[in-house]
């Protein structure tokens, strides 16, 4: 299943979107507001990129008949992987999500870009639940759930731009 997000950042530079990107404590932040049950958040920066590793506990907001598969909770490892600025702050990278224990992954990729207003982030990617005969039928649960905190993660970075 495709996924195709944007979170729009209005009055930010690139650069400034890509600051809360790799700062681990506003990553631990958008952990607390998704309700992550525990989180571990690890920023690898070297001169040419970036690697950001998320790994958290979510309860497992979904339809019963996905909770019979995955219990009540989920461990999830969120992987991104930046590269360098171009000229106008524009970046671009990777992620992988997977869900220990589960048949279920996303690979993907993100990119900043300057907009006329500020910044937007897009995430696109290939969301896979490798399940005979449900799997198709998960796949849009598991989406929901990927573009809910996606949508966290821009509404807490929006707040903290409008703090100044």
């Amino acid at each position: 299943m495709r996924l195709h997000e944007i979170a729009d950042y209005p009055g930010a530079t690139p650069d400034q979107v890509f600051s809360i990107i790799r700062d681990d404590e506003f990553r631990a932040e958008v952990c607390e507001k998704m309700h992550a049950i525990a989180y571990e958040v690890s920023v690898d920066d070297q001169e040419d990129q970036v690697q950001v590793q998320i790994d958290r506990t979510m309860p497992a907001e979904m339809p019963d008949f996905i909770k019979r598969l995955t219990g009540d909770t989920v461990e999830v490892r969120q992987i991104e992987t930046w590269g360098p600025a171009a000229a106008d702050g524009s970046r671009a990278g990777t992620v992988r999500l997977t869900i220990k224990g589960q048949p279920a992954s996303m690979d993907g990729t993100m990119a900043i870009h300057p907009t006329a207003s500020g910044a937007e982030l897009v995430v696109e990617g290939d969301l896979k639940v490798k399940i005979p005969l449900i799997g198709r039928k998960v796949e849009p649960e598991v989406a929901k759930a990927i573009v809910a905190a996606l949508r966290v993660e821009s509404e807490a970075g929006q707040a903290r731009f409008a703090e100044g």
